[in-house]
């Protein structure tokens, strides 16, 4: 049996969601054994300056056992977000170059920086 007829048989129900640059994607899967368990891979393009493109994955595996810890943790973290900012999604209020416009909106009164703001370079963290 080729490596495909095997991951064809281990792939039992898929769906896709399609989120901007971000596929996911949702797999129950096979074990050996015969057992199911879910994969869940985000997918994200980038584009390079050439106008070629790749695609970083990172995947999630779900067994059973984990099933009712894990919908429990995903469910406090999606109420505690809506709860705490809204359904609204902030990002879209912006424009894409809301960085230089929002370190225009932090100098002070006298055209000097704004005392109260913080410069973060997320990197760094």
């Amino acid at each position: 049996m080729s490596d495909r007829d095997l991951m064809d048989q281990e792939e039992i129900y898929s769906k896709v969601l399609r989120a901007g640059r971000r596929t996911y994607f949702f797999d129950v899967r096979s074990t050996k054994a015969g057992d199911y368990y879910l994969t869940i891979t985000e997918s994200k393009k980038f584009t390079h300056d050439d106008g070629s493109f790749h695609y970083k994955k990172h995947k999630i595996y779900l067994y059973k056992e984990d099933f009712s810890a894990f919908r429990e943790n995903i469910s406090e973290m999606m109420d505690y977000i809506i709860d705490e900012k809204g359904t609204e999604v902030i990002s879209e209020r912006h424009k894409k170059d809301f960085k230089k416009e929002d370190e225009d909106d932090k100098v002070g009164e006298n055209g000097s920086p704004s005392e109260n703001f913080t410069d973060v370079d997320f990197d760094d963290i």
